[in-house]
């Protein structure tokens, strides 16, 4: 950079407890990696669920070119979703436990190297979707990943040990649910084990839901698993992780702009992993191109 040059300003919101590590070294890494002739850093840290939009929309005005958010798939959604149809892009430092939009970017999971993206790497415009006005990047569904979703919230501890004991905890117990379905112009009546529009392929964790998701099609492919037999849970789970689970006789994969779920009454829904209550009607629908991130080039 020539003498007198404006440096490029990023901004790192940082959740200090996101995961099961503390990132009280992170600022250190990266005034330790970042190309300072270049840039110019600021840290935030948040204080509580929310607090990184809240931070992220502030700093939309502060002549900022990149907000990175460090910390998991919550922290992410809640710092993208203040950025979403804006110039400033999205940068990530994966620190979380699933970590889903990251790996499904090829962002790296060790924050050094996720730092040194931010020197060399380059910006694209990804879809998002929307479930009731609320965005999301990942998936977002009801059924059984609803409900660990909430269970794992209320857990003491985080990591993906814990999910995987919550998980096998709640499948003995869970029973399916009937839903009425639209995709576009297609309509069914089902019950299911669990419903997940996707628009990244996996949950996290390398678990693919939707192995043929692209996050730049301009669709959502919407996953669901039909109730099945107790002894191919471990079929289903092994699916999830060699990306065959569109191949299970058990799934059926519908592709489309709009959809819309009918259920009984209001309950669990999941969005990028984090859970929330919203009504018996559900609107799901995709945002072509609408956030700027940094990925690899």
């Amino acid at each position: 950079m020539e003498n007198g040059a404006t440096k490029e300003k990023i901004a790192f919101i940082i959740n200090p407890i996101s995961g099961s590590n503390r990132k009280h070294k992170i600022p250190e890494i990266v005034r330790e990696t970042i190309d300072q002739s270049k840039f110019e850093v600021d840290f935030f840290f948040t204080k509580c669920a929310g607090h990184a939009t809240e931070l992220a929309t502030e700093l939309l005005d502060k002549k900022y070119s990149k907000i990175v958010a460090v910390g998991g798939d919550g922290t992410i959604n809640e710092v993208a979703k203040s950025l979403i149809n804006s110039e400033v892009a999205l940068g990530i430092i994966p620190c979380g436990s699933g970590n889903g939009l990251a790996r499904f970017l090829k962002i790296p999971l060790k924050v050094k190297e996720a730092v040194e993206l931010l020197n060399t790497g380059k910006i694209i415009s990804i879809d998002y979707g929307t479930i009731n006005d609320n965005p999301f990047f990942c998936t977002c569904g009801v059924g059984f990943d609803a409900h660990i979703g909430n269970k794992f919230a209320q857990s003491t501890s985080r990591g993906f040990t814990t999910y995987i004991k919550e998980t096998i905890a709640a499948y003995f117990h869970y029973k399916p649910k009937k839903y009425t379905i639209k995709v576009d112009d297609a309509k069914l009546k089902t019950r299911a084990f669990l419903v997940t529009a996707a628009n990244a392929g996996q949950y996290g964790n390398d678990a693919y839901i939707a192995p043929n998701a692209d996050i730049c099609d301009g669709l959502l492919d919407l996953c669901i698993l039909n109730p099945f037999p107790k002894y191919k849970a471990f079929n289903i789970g092994f699916r999830l992780f060699n990306k065959s689970m569109h191949q299970s006789p058990y799934v059926k994969v519908i592709r489309g702009e709009s959809i819309s779920i009918k259920r009984k009454k209001k309950g669990e829904v999941h969005l990028d992993g984090e859970p929330a209550i919203m009504g018996k009607k559900l609107k799901i629908r995709i945002v072509k191109h609408g956030l700027k991130v940094l990925v690899s080039k």
